[in-house]
């Protein structure tokens, strides 16, 4: 029997996680969710994380079958499931390191939810992308709303959660809910990512963490004060000074993070 789980492989600045349980075509439970929250938040120092899944697909959703503790929701079982879930894509939003979607097939349901934190995604045109809440009497959390809604729009949010709309990798490069097409994901997502490990790291984080704090509402003051000292950071760094010599020696930079 397959024995289900998450491997991590470091790649220099980039990390590679992939969920392995092709035997259910990577479905997600709270063991699975609690491993990969532990290696995200065991490699904070990466410049970039892949995330992919093993086989044909990148993940079906949550395992329904072992969801439940103790029996289902409706006799009383604890959903050991979302708890886990929630932790875990609130991980992947809050690495400093951006998070890249490899799509290399269906993303289905908690599958599309976990595409959707990352910061960007890159799929196969044979990649599905749907969230089957309505056939399966599931409403997603608000965070996860919010993020669909965020970052397709409130009118492609209510055909995929209204509607449940289904689309394949071509539509959703079209809709922007991907931001590349090609028929290897996988290689093309750790392209990206060794391309953006070489950026200013303290840049690209701040950045993200910007767009991050834009994203949660209107700026508040703090959120304001907490943007200006990120770029007070980075015109202090000693990448500004190596990337403004870089390009007046017409080379490539080296960056440090510092």
């Amino acid at each position: 029997m397959t024995i289900a789980s998450i491997q991590f492989e470091p790649r220099g600045h980039v990390g590679l996680v992939t969920i392995d349980r092709v035997d259910r075509r990577n479905a997600l439970n709270a063991v699975l969710c609690e491993q990969m929250t532990a290696h995200l938040w065991g490699h904070r120092s990466l410049r970039a994380i892949v995330i992919t899944g093993a086989g044909n697909a990148f993940c079906a959703g949550a395992d329904l079958a072992t969801r439940f503790a103790d029996g289902d929701a409706e006799h009383g079982g604890t959903d050991t499931f979302r708890p886990a879930f929630e932790i875990l894509l609130d991980a992947i939003v809050d690495h400093p390191a951006p998070v890249i979607a490899a799509l290399n097939g269906p993303a289905i349901g908690a599958g599309l939810q976990l595409a959707v934190a990352c910061d960007l995604r890159v799929a196969t045109p044979r990649a599905r992308l749907a969230i089957p809440g309505g056939r399966l009497g599931v409403l997603l959390s608000a965070a996860n709303i919010a993020r669909l809604a965020q970052l397709m729009g409130h009118g492609l949010a209510r055909d995929f959660l209204i509607a449940g709309r289904e689309v394949d990798g071509a539509e959703a490069l079209r809709i922007g809910l991907v931001q590349r097409v090609t028929d290897d994901a996988l290689d093309a997502a750790l392209a990206l990512a060794d391309h953006i490990a070489q950026l200013a790291p303290l840049t690209v984080q701040g950045h993200k963490r910007a767009l991050n704090l834009v994203a949660a509402g209107p700026l508040t003051d703090e959120g304001r004060a907490e943007i200006a000292a990120l770029e007070k950071q980075a015109f202090a760094s000693a990448d500004l000074r190596e990337g403004m010599a870089a390009f007046a020696e017409k080379r490539a930079p080296i960056f440090r993070g510092e």
